[in-house]
């Protein structure tokens, strides 16, 4: 497990010293809530987030991303921090694929540091993803998240999006987990270099997470703002 941990890492943060062909890119967004799959990750409060990446011209890309989180009294964990690689490509009818692997760091609370991997195909307004992870969480059981994604543009610089996902696994065989489906639907707007974004997320089909105390995972359905914009700007 450390040496997955060690090759998903040190290949993300390799970046940093890299001088080929490609691009440098860092995103930033404020956000009301952290939505992990229909599951507050900040107790219903707001998050900031960033990420740095980089992207070579022959489809290989690497990253880091961080935001703040909150799961009350559990672990002493006060922020994520996740490195990922991945390779995406495509052909010229429009279908595209995206395959990697990530780490998902806890400061603080390294007990549930824990790896991912995933494979998506996306074509024209659609695009589907699996995610597997065979350590969820530090449990030592497996799991896997399936989702499905639509998005229309629409005038004026406005975008509708649609999203439905379904959690399941050994994992979720443990006691106070469950399989359970997740949906979103959002409304965005592109103004000059930020995007804003309005969506309605759901996980409540997590029964037992509904109306957690202190919002602690809640995952009923709640209204989510975020702004983001990406760096470097265009002309």
């Amino acid at each position: 497990m450390k040496q997955v941990r060690w090759l998903v890492a040190s290949a993300a943060l390799a970046v940093a010293g890299v001088a080929q062909a490609g691009e440098f890119s860092s995103t930033i967004t404020a956000t009301t809530d952290y939505d992990f799959r229909g599951v507050t990750q900040t107790t219903n409060d707001p998050a900031l987030q960033v990420s740095l990446d980089y992207a070579w011209d022959n489809g290989l890309y690497a990253g880091i991303w961080a935001s703040n989180v909150d799961f009350g009294s559990c672990c002493g964990e006060q922020a994520e921090v996740d490195y990922y690689v991945g390779y995406a490509g495509g052909d010229e009818e429009g279908l595209t694929y995206d395959v990697g692997a990530l780490w998902y760091a806890y400061p603080g609370a390294t007990a549930l540091d824990y790896p991912e991997v995933y494979a998506g195909v996306a074509y024209g307004m659609f695009d589907a993803k699996v995610w597997y992870s065979w350590d969820f969480f530090n449990l030592d059981e497996s799991a896997y998240y399936v989702e499905g994604n639509a998005s229309l543009e629409l005038p004026g610089d406005f975008g509708l999006g649609f999203h439905v996902g379904y959690s399941d696994g050994k994992a979720f065989d443990l006691p106070g987990f469950e399989a359970y489906m997740d949906y979103s639907i959002a409304l965005s707007k592109t103004l000059g270099n930020f995007d804003v974004e309005l969506k309605w997320a759901d996980g409540s089909d997590w029964k037992s997470l509904d109306g957690a105390e202190g919002n602690v995972l809640d995952s009923s359905g709640r209204v989510i703002l975020s702004v983001s914009t990406t760096l470097p700007w265009g002309e």
